[in-house]
């Protein structure tokens, strides 16, 4: 599986243990940054290229990660196809995949450590879309929108 991974500064760390992780699981990565620590940088900057590479790539999956990971959050979720969810626990990424098929796991560098991240990433990545006809239904109304990017 394609896994399109990105981060601001707050969140280079943890992506950085997170890509080697996923690489020794397996996962083929595509690094969209950030690449150096530059404090203060933007988050909408790595969520709006993992957003439209998810987008582009049918059958992929990203993962941002930033402080608090809601900006990231609210960054992806304004391109149409993207189903980014915050999740905190593997309850929730296991939810956020089973109910809403989610595309895009978006993650807190200041409330988790690595071990959290991978356990987290794992149940998201590994965890099926029910397919149930209700569930499709709502999906396919996140999109009813007047503008897109």
């Amino acid at each position: 599986m394609k896994v399109y991974l990105g981060a601001d500064y707050r969140g280079l760390e943890r992506k950085n243990q997170l890509k080697d992780y996923l690489l020794s699981n397996g996962y083929d990565v595509i690094d969209d940054g950030a690449y150096e620590y530059v404090e203060g940088d933007d988050f909408n900057d790595p969520a709006i290229k993992v957003a439209r590479d998810v987008r582009e790539d049918l059958g992929t999956m990203g993962i941002l990660i930033c402080d608090s990971a809601h900006g990231v959050t609210m960054q992806a979720n304004r391109f149409k196809g993207i189903r980014a969810a915050h999740c905190d626990s593997k309850e929730s990424a296991s939810l956020a995949r089973e109910h809403d098929d989610a595309n895009v796991l978006c993650l807190s560098a200041h409330f988790m450590d690595e071990a959290t991240m991978q356990k987290i990433t794992k149940v998201f990545l590994e965890t099926n879309f029910t397919g149930l006809e209700r569930r499709v239904r709502r999906i396919n109304r996140l999109d009813e929108r007047e503008d897109y990017d």
